[in-house]
């Protein structure tokens, strides 16, 4: 009898592990099979955007069709909460930058993103995606930086100015948001451009000053997963000026 019981609840527990697996694969199944399409941003941003994250405003103003059905779909899709984390990071993450460009497209030419609204742009509520209305502020700071704690966001959110990251020429998606946040983390971090990397010292983005309580456990073990030449601690750290010139 012992041995029977013993037997019953060993299957039942397998059963259990094996509908927990099950579970999570339908999960990641549908997340990754019918996740939002991005494509259409892709698109654009194939365009319009060249390797280096250039933005060619002057030709994308002159046909705004496309970058206006992505919108728009953005604002009848929502994110929901059956959706995958890296499903609900690369909306936000896509919503953030084409809002962005979409606000330059429509008061271009400017000479920087901050002639607007008094330099107080990320305050504008504006953003309507499904029934409630976001700044670019909110979108950042209370709901990627917030749900996501992901440093790497800092790298993928484009602000329309030549200190700036450089702007994905392509959607972030779902299946590979991960790859596409690393990808965007090395190529800035070690971009001589942005961050200028030296055995006496270093002189980085202002980002670093600014979100520096987002790079965890430290700024230097942060940089280091990502330098080409690590550097050490205690290295003399300065911040280069933030250039906010359109990034055209």
């Amino acid at each position: 009898m012992f041995n029977l019981r013993y037997t019953l609840i060993k299957i039942s527990g397998r059963k259990g592990i094996i509908l927990s697996f099950l579970t999570a694969l339908c999960s990641m199944l549908y997340a990754f099979c019918f996740a939002f399409d991005h494509s259409a941003w892709t698109n654009e941003l194939k365009k319009y955007v060249s390797a280096e994250g250039k933005v060619n405003y002057a030709e994308w103003v002159k046909d705004t069709v496309g970058i206006d059905l992505y919108l728009k779909s953005l604002s009848d899709s929502p994110p929901q909460n059956i959706w995958h984390k890296n499903e609900k990071l690369a909306y936000w993450i896509n919503a953030y930058n084409a809002f962005t460009i979409k606000l330059v497209l429509d008061h271009y030419p400017i000479q920087s993103i901050r002639d607007l609204d008094n330099g107080k742009v990320w305050e504008r509520i504006w953003i309507t995606l499904g029934s409630d209305t976001y700044s670019l502020n909110q979108i950042e700071n209370e709901i990627i930086r917030i749900q996501f704690t992901e440093p790497r966001i800092h790298f993928a959110l484009n602000c329309a100015a030549k200190s700036c990251p450089p702007l994905l020429n392509e959607a972030f998606e779902t299946v590979n948001v991960d790859a596409q946040l690393d990808k965007q983390a090395k190529r800035f971090i070690n971009n001589p451009q942005f961050n200028e990397i030296n055995s006496t010292g270093i002189k980085i983005s202002k980002l670093f000053s600014w979100y520096k309580g987002d790079f965890k456990p430290d700024l230097i073990t942060f940089l280091n997963r990502y330098l080409s030449i690590p550097i050490t601690d205690g290295t003399k750290v300065e911040y280069l000026p933030y250039d906010w010139g359109l990034n055209e």
